[in-house]
């Protein structure tokens, strides 16, 4: 099934993206806040280890066939949430949505970790969706992960 997306999908989708991450980091205690800032997107107190994140996030959404797309992170981007961070005195971190059809995955990571597995060429980082490093996410303690199961039962 071809999946036609609106002309605002984008805009939308980074909007969810982030009020997903906040609704999920608050879930579990952290004071969290949406941020307009170049660079971030939400401020976060982890609330065991008092660390103070700035997070970037990055969401996208994958039509049938394109579910296993790498979400792609520019150098540019990178050094916008170093400056951000240092700014705001904060560490710097990752979150990655990605609706691949009827799973929705989030990951939150520190940068330091993203850019180890995820090493950038000279324009862009790559955080590659296959099962193979699906399984490698889940298994690394330094990224914490979600799932959602979506189901749409009817639509238009």
């Amino acid at each position: 099934m071809n999946i036609v997306k609106s002309s605002r999908h984008s805009k939308i989708a980074g909007d969810f993206g982030e009020h997903l991450i906040l609704y999920w980091l608050s879930k579990y205690g952290f004071e969290c806040a949406r941020v307009d800032h170049t660079g971030i997107d939400l401020i976060a107190r982890n609330p065991k280890t008092r660390e103070l994140m700035g997070i970037s996030v990055k969401s996208r959404t994958r039509n049938p066939g394109t579910e296993s797309d790498m979400v792609s992170i520019t150098n540019s981007n990178i050094e916008k949430v170093k400056s951000a961070c240092k700014a705001f005195d904060c560490i710097s971190y990752f979150a990655i949505v990605v609706d691949a059809g009827e799973i929705i995955r989030g990951f939150i990571m520190p940068m330091s970790h993203l850019l180890k597995i995820a090493p950038g060429g000279k324009k862009v980082s790559s955080w590659k969706m296959t099962k193979s490093y699906l399984a490698r996410y889940y298994q690394d303690p330094l990224i914490k992960s979600f799932e959602l199961n979506t189901k749409t039962i009817t639509w238009w």
